[in-house]
């Protein structure tokens, strides 16, 4: 296991150098932002850009760019939102917004899933299983944004049960806040509910199905008992890693949610950043973005050889 992921972390750093690459050059083939009339930082911003690089060959700017980041932490400044701010810094403000929000979804999408799952795979070919299934498949199908428009329309337009936006402020854990944060939450839950029910009834109805259950069953152990000693244990070898990649994937949060209720977090300052081309805001996002991603598959790969032994010795034949 400790090679094994040896390897998984050298790969993930060589994945996560590529693609910044490639963002770092993309962007920068694009003309630098005209900074605004009047700004009195303009004179540090083209002082900064020169000291980057900005006149010379991609590869050389991007070796500028890593020197700094990696010797210094420096990610830049802001050329035009947030003009002469350190991005980092605003980076920082914003993550607690995008972790809240998602946490918080999380934690209401995948009880709420995995429950829905297992209703299924024992009502398997009833009705119940049928419904479940089919609105699996349709919630899956439609994006999150489309559940945020329908929310703002019936819940806060039509029935005025909660606010349109998310409420300004910093207090993450009043009921105030709660309140206002539950359209966003409800936007991204049905996704995850909808993802866990289709992987929970998936694998739960193939466990029911297995021969080691028959052998349970002819031991004398009740239907109930075999599923919940045998059927939901080898089930959650599949499931646990899920969950634990949307753990990690809370940092990520959603671009679009975040910018239809106007929740100061990442996702917002990324989409803010694309439309005001401001490059160094930009490329602090996608990298954490990127980080993100990876992280989360190189977790939940680890994490299948510690739940299930079978997988972990497997790797040493």
């Amino acid at each position: 296991m400790a090679k094994y992921t040896l390897q998984r972390i050298l790969y993930m750093l060589l994945v996560f150098l590529i693609i910044t690459c490639m963002c770092f050059v993309l962007i920068r083939m694009l003309p630098p932002a005209v900074l605004p009339a009047g700004d009195p930082h303009a004179e540090i911003i083209e002082m900064r850009r020169e000291a980057m690089g900005y006149n010379k060959p991609y590869m050389v700017q991007f070796g500028i760019f890593l020197k700094n980041v990696f010797t210094k932490f420096d990610w830049g400044v802001s050329d035009q939102l947030f003009s002469g701010q350190d991005v980092a810094k605003l980076f920082a403000e914003r993550l607690p917004a995008t972790v809240i929000v998602n946490l918080y979804s999380i934690l209401f999408s995948i009880p709420l899933g995995i429950g829905l799952g297992i209703f299924a795979a024992l009502k398997k070919n009833t009705w119940v299983d049928y419904t479940i299934s089919t609105l699996t498949m349709v919630v899956i199908s439609v994006p999150s944004f489309v559940y945020a428009f329908i929310i703002q329309y019936v819940l806060s337009y039509k029935l005025g049960w909660l606010p349109f936006l998310m409420k300004s402020g910093t207090d993450w854990f009043s009921p105030e806040m709660f309140v206002s944060m539950l359209p966003a939450i409800l936007s991204l839950a049905f996704g995850v509910i909808a993802g866990f029910t289709r992987t929970t009834r998936a694998e739960l109805t193939e466990v029911l199905t297995s021969e080691f259950m028959l052998l349970a069953r002819t031991k004398g152990l009740t239907k109930a008992q075999a599923t919940i000693r045998h059927a939901l244990r080898n089930c959650f070898v599949v499931v646990v890693p899920a969950i634990i990649g949307e753990f990690v994937g809370i940092l990520a949060g959603s671009l679009i949610i975040e910018k239809i209720f106007s929740i100061p977090g990442v996702g917002r300052l990324t989409i803010d950043a694309i439309a005001a081309r401001d490059y160094p805001i930009f490329m602090v996002t996608t990298c954490f973005y990127t980080a993100i991603g990876l992280a989360a598959n190189l977790v939940v790969d680890i994490s299948y050889g510690f739940i299930d032994p079978r997988i972990r010795m497997g790797s040493k034949k």
